[in-house]
């Protein structure tokens, strides 16, 4: 395993690059920690392909350089960086039995037959794949090639990193929580460092010990699944992750305090300065936050979704329409209702970025 980092990096398609536009992945400068397990995630398009494939030499960056442990990696081919990587299609061998496609990736590195046998039965036992040991490839369904093909990244006891590329999407459905469950159990086990593509929030902040937001071409937010929900640095990562996504309200500054004006009624943020420059200033809280309260600002309820264990109320705060998501037992008015901005949660939003 190793610690993987990237100098200033940043690439672009195009011959000649003049501006932001013309970057698939702009500047950045980030280490992925050795043993650490990592999701990038965002929409189709954002560069999180373009930032797998420079971490794995399948593209060399335009600007800026890889090192692992300290080791320039920048001109290095795939094999020389000795990294693993699994596609969002199963690739494998069907005419080699389950074992034999496990232990290819041993016996090219010409590892002695005990040390092999060894290694293809652990990665076997963990995926789940000892009764297919003997059978050929050929004839297995869809989500157990995957786990062949995850099996043989995960096989190498030496690699320096695995990268995983949207490697559920052929999963049925009820099957993708098992197979992130085993990857959480494989890396626990064996403390590869992995980073994990997908543009589906659950699968990354279910398996992630920490996320990298992209949007756009640009990283705007690496944390903690809970950092992400609590504090969003930009407000594509308020709505993109959570369902609902963050409400997101316009403000304007009157009188040295930023506020959301509201007839009747301003709701204020305390204790925060937006930057002077600042074209946009956007007030953003989270539907669970979002307090159903028996004083506050009043607002008209539009519609209440019983969601089984919880409810979404939809309401207007005079002209700007919020979420608000609610127990499935909390009492709640036939067509009005008072709102609480908790400040702890209240987040300033300057041109789509958190004001501290």
């Amino acid at each position: 395993m190793a610690r993987v980092r990237m100098h200033e990096l940043a690439h672009s398609y195009v011959a000649k690059p003049a501006a932001p536009a013309d970057y698939a992945l702009k500047r950045f400068d980030f280490t992925w920690r050795n043993g650490g397990a990592y999701a990038l995630l965002g929409p189709s398009g954002c560069g999180k392909t373009t930032m797998l494939n420079l971490i794995s030499g399948l593209v060399t960056p335009s600007e800026g350089r890889i090192t692992f442990d300290d080791v320039d990696v920048t001109a290095l081919t795939p094999a020389q960086r000795n990294i693993a990587q699994v596609f969002q299609f199963p690739v494998i061998y069907d005419t080699m039995t389950v074992a034999d496609n496990l232990a290819f990736p041993l016996r090219n590195r010409k590892l002695p037959d005990a040390q092999v046998r060894r290694r293809v039965h652990d990665v076997a036992a963990m995926l789940e794949l000892e009764p297919l040991l003997g059978r050929r490839a050929a004839g297995l369904s869809a989500d157990q090639k995957q786990k062949i093909s995850m099996g043989r990244g995960l096989v190498r006891p030496d690699v320096a990193a695995i990268l995983f590329d949207e490697p559920l999407t052929v999963i049925d459905p009820h099957l993708k929580w098992q197979l992130r469950r085993k990857l959480k159990q494989v890396h626990q086990e064996f403390n590869h460092t992995l980073i994990y593509v997908t543009h589906d929030q659950n699968e990354a902040l279910t398996f992630a010990e920490e996320v990298v937001v992209m949007y756009d071409g640009y990283v705007v937010q690496v944390g903690t699944p809970q950092e992400l929900f609590e504090a969003p640095a930009h407000t594509f990562v308020g709505y993109f992750i959570g369902s609902p996504g963050m409400n997101l309200l316009p403000a304007v500054v009157d009188g040295g305090r930023v506020r959301v004006r509201v007839p009747g009624t301003d709701v204020a943020v305390e204790g925060v300065a937006p930057p002077a420059d600042a074209d946009k200033l956007e007030l953003g809280i989270r539907p669970e936050f979002l307090e159903i309260a028996d004083d506050g600002h009043e607002a008209a309820i539009e519609r209440v979704e019983d969601l089984g264990n919880y409810r979404l109320a939809t309401v207007r705060l005079g002209e700007h329409r919020l979420v608000a998501k609610l127990a499935e037992d909390r009492p709640l008015a036939a067509d009005r209702c008072h709102l609480r901005f908790p400040e702890r949660f209240t987040k300033l939003y300057a041109d789509s970025r958190l004001v501290a």
